[in-house]
Parts: structure tokens; sequence; C-alpha cells
């Protein structure tokens, strides 16, 4: 199929990560000496803004995590100073936060658009039974959740998002909004086109993180499985290139239409006026 650049009038990076300059350059730092990658950007937003005119991306949506309890005010407050313009952004919550329906409220109030977690970082299995209540109250406000999903180096001995485990939370929890990052699950793509594809329910993969890591044709599998309006363009910047993935997708032998939907129409619907 050829590619044709020309239908695609916006493109929306769903799964972008900048942080405060304050910590961005320690931040960076780590992340790259733990996952032996060469970050794209130094973490900061206005960089991040620099390389998305070079990539040709519209907008982002922020994603930020807290590894602990402490954080989670401190990361909703700079998520929500960063929200608008070129950037969408979550905030987050940590499974072990006092007063987890007190701060949703206030994530809300803030104008935060859903939230981010991270299973690994945060120190939970995904359908753990005592995360049902905050999966519950991120549902109460209809919110959509996106989590980490399959491999991280941060814990390479224990996937705490497989996808057998993510299917079991989904079934759980059928009118939750779930996106699952990295195509349902970091290197667990062909689990993830067998037993996760084509599930009911509003439950979105993200792309983020696959222009070296999943081939074309697996990749056009699990969309034409899935189905197009509930994939969304992603890269995991600064990790992974947002314009090698774009050029993944308009490569693949998927209608122009469906591409249109990936790269920003599915977003659009997902999180309404933005």
């Amino acid at each position: 199929m050829s590619v044709n650049t020309e239908v695609i009038t916006l493109t929306i990076d769903f799964h972008v990560h900048c942080f405060a300059p304050k910590i961005a350059e320690k931040a960076i730092s780590q992340l790259k000496e733990r996952a032996e990658l060469e970050p794209l950007t130094d973490g900061l937003i206005e960089t991040t803004v620099a390389r998305f005119d070079e990539w040709g991306i519209d907008r982002g949506v922020l994603l930020s995590v807290a590894t602990r309890p402490t954080q989670v005010k401190v990361i909703n407050d700079w998520c929500a100073e960063n929200n608008g313009g070129r950037f969408i952004s979550f905030g987050t919550i940590h499974p072990n936060f006092e007063d987890i329906p007190a701060e949703l409220d206030r994530l809300v109030s803030l104008g935060l658009h859903g939230v981010k977690l991270h299973p690994d970082y945060q120190g939970f299995m995904v359908d753990d039974d005592r995360i049902d209540f905050l999966y519950d109250e991120i549902e109460r406000r209809d919110l959509p959740v996106i989590l980490h999903a399959g491999f991280d180096v941060f814990s390479p001995e224990l996937v705490h998002c497989p996808p057998e485990r993510a299917l079991r939370m989904i079934k759980k929890h059928p009118h939750l909004k779930v996106i699952l990052a990295h195509m349902g699950g970091n290197d667990s793509h062909q689990q993830v086109c067998d037993i996760l594809a084509g599930i009911d329910g509003e439950v979105y993969f993200d792309t983020a993180f696959t222009g070296r890591f999943l081939t074309d044709a697996l990749m056009e599998k699990i969309i034409r499985k899935h189905g197009a309006d509930r994939i969304l363009f992603a890269s995991d910047c600064p990790w992974d290139s947002p314009a090698e993935i774009k050029k993944k997708i308009l490569r693949i032998g998927i209608s122009d239409d469906d591409k249109e939907k990936i790269f920003s129409q599915n977003a659009l619907r997902l999180l309404g006026d933005v």
C-alpha cells in the first residue's frame, strides 16, 4: 500500500515523558543508564516541543508517574502547569496514597485528562485485588487510565502487567477506559495478539516503543484483530522516535482512514475537548 502522508491532518503522540527542570538531568541520566538507550531529548518541555516541530508532531500526551505516595501532589501540580498548548497532561496516583478519592477529585479540578499508572515502578500486579478500589474510583470519574504493559528494565525478573493478567483486570472492570501501553505489552506482542487483541470494551493499545521492537507484520495483525479505532499513536519519547513509528504506521497495509484514526481521531474521541 502506498504511503499518503497528505491524509494525516493531525498527529497526537499519546505517550511522551518530560520532567521538571530541577530533576530532568538526573532522571534522564538514570533512565539512560538503566535502559541502555540514548534519549532523543534532554527531558525538558521546551526541548521536546522543538523536537515535535522536527518530527511533525502536533501535540503530545504528557505522562508522569509517582514512584512514591509523597510525589503525587507535586507531580500533579507540575502536570497541570504544563497542560494546554502542545501538551495534554495526565496526572498520576500511587496505590498507597492516603486519600485516593480526594486526590482524584483534585486531579479532575486541575483539568488533567487521565491517570498514569506504572505497575513495575509502583510495585503492584495489574490484576491485584487491592488495586480494584483505585480502578473503580478512576472509572467513577470517567477518566482513562494508561498502564505500562509488558517488560520493563526496572523489573526484568517480574513483569507486573503481562497480557494474561491484564486480561483478568479488564474482565473485572469491563467499563474502565484502559490504555495498555507498548501495543498491549512490551516484548509480549504475540501473546497480546493471541489473548488480548479484539477484547470487548474501551481497551486501547498505544504504539509506544514499537519503532525497533515490533515487526510491521505483527503490528498490522494486532491492529486488524483489535480494530484500528482502539489504537493510539504513541512513541515513549524520548526513548523511541515518533518519526520512525509514524513511518511504520504509514507503510503498513491498513487504510488511510484507519491511519487517520490512529494518528489523532481515536485520541480526540477518547479525551473529548482538548
